[in-house]
């Protein structure tokens, strides 16, 4: 891997493989749609030579063929909002296979467990049945059927699977961003799903480290790969530890189906919700084993040390924003 571009680089999991990106010292583009939001990331990384940006939209391929000079591997991080995935999930990675398939380019497409469908085993392999009984499962099988086609002749891709997931850049699109960014601040919080029964997260600098390994295998492409967390844990021990980094002691309120109907009233993406709140009673686990036996190591950063530094960071960088009047 000599040169890459990112697209979708100032979401959660994007910012974190741009940030392992440059840590290593490859030359990357972080390609999105804010000129703004790219500036700010470029900065938070210090302003690193070997880091450019490149504004354009992720549903125009001839955007991303112009941003993608002298690139050999795309890390397709961009993602659509909940109640837009049906209809704009799979034009969106078409036109990054498009873009990819012209420039023979690697492609590693972040996604996540919905096209299993219900727990059908204790650790889920690559090889578990996908039997989606929800919309958005269906949709995302659609599209991992979409992204192996054999159109895109010219293009490797591979599928890298995550849990929910958190961390210093996770942002709304994970359902524990918002629960610790309102703890870091000290306000009220909400905590989609049970809290009692224990899930898995992955810390997104393990998984953005684990992403880069298996972007530098060549025999890596054509298949899915699992990147575990470190474990399960409740949302009540979440909490706790949150609570314990931040010196907040404000109410967590847990929403369950009525909660999250309630809202979406409101806030279209939370009715959405209530569709995947069986991921949070009957969890789902990744099995490791795969990586482990051909890549390396699984890392896994302790959820306390997890957890303590994301709200951390949250502080940091709330204190770093400017105060409304």
């Amino acid at each position: 891997m000599k040169k890459a571009i990112v697209i979708g680089a100032t979401g959660g999991i994007g910012a974190s493989v741009t940030e392992e990106l440059v840590r290593r010292g490859i030359r990357t583009i972080a390609f999105g749609r804010s000129r703004g939001k790219l500036e700010q990331l470029k900065a938070n990384l210090g302003n690193p030579k070997h880091l450019t940006i490149a504004v354009g939209d992720a549903f125009r391929p001839n955007d991303i063929v112009t941003a993608s000079e002298g690139a050999d591997v795309l890390f397709h991080c961009a993602n659509v909002p909940y109640h837009e995935m049906v209809s704009k999930l799979i034009p969106l990675g078409e036109s990054v296979m498009e873009a990819a398939n012209r420039l023979s380019l690697k492609v590693v497409v972040i996604d996540g467990i919905y096209p299993y469908g219900r727990r059908q085993a204790d650790r889920v392999t690559e090889d578990h049945p996908k039997q989606p009984h929800t919309r958005k499962g269906k949709i995302r099988l659609a599209y991992e059927q979409m992204l192996f086609d054999d159109r895109w002749s010219r293009a490797k891709v591979m599928i890298v699977r995550l849990p929910d997931y958190y961390g210093p850049t996770a942002n709304e699109a994970s359902y524990l961003g918002s629960t610790l960014e309102a703890i870091a601040a000290g306000k009220m919080a909400f905590f989609i799903g049970n809290m009692r029964v224990p899930r898995e997260y992955v810390y997104l600098p393990d998984a953005a480290f684990m992403i880069a390994e298996l972007a530098a295998k060549d025999e890596a492409y054509g298949e899915n790969w699992h990147i575990p967390g470190a474990g399960l844990i409740s949302g009540r021990e979440i909490v706790r530890m949150a609570r314990q980094a931040s010196g907040s002691s404000k109410p967590v309120i847990p929403l369950g189906r009525g909660g999250l109907s309630l809202l979406g009233m409101a806030v279209p993406v939370m009715k959405e919700v209530v569709e995947m709140l069986y991921l949070t009673e009957e969890p789902l686990v990744l099995s490791g084993d795969k990586y482990k036996r051909l890549i390396g190591p699984v890392r896994a950063t302790p959820f306390e040390e997890g957890i303590t530094n994301t709200v951390r960071a949250l502080q940091r960088k709330g204190q770093m924003l400017p105060k409304s009047n």
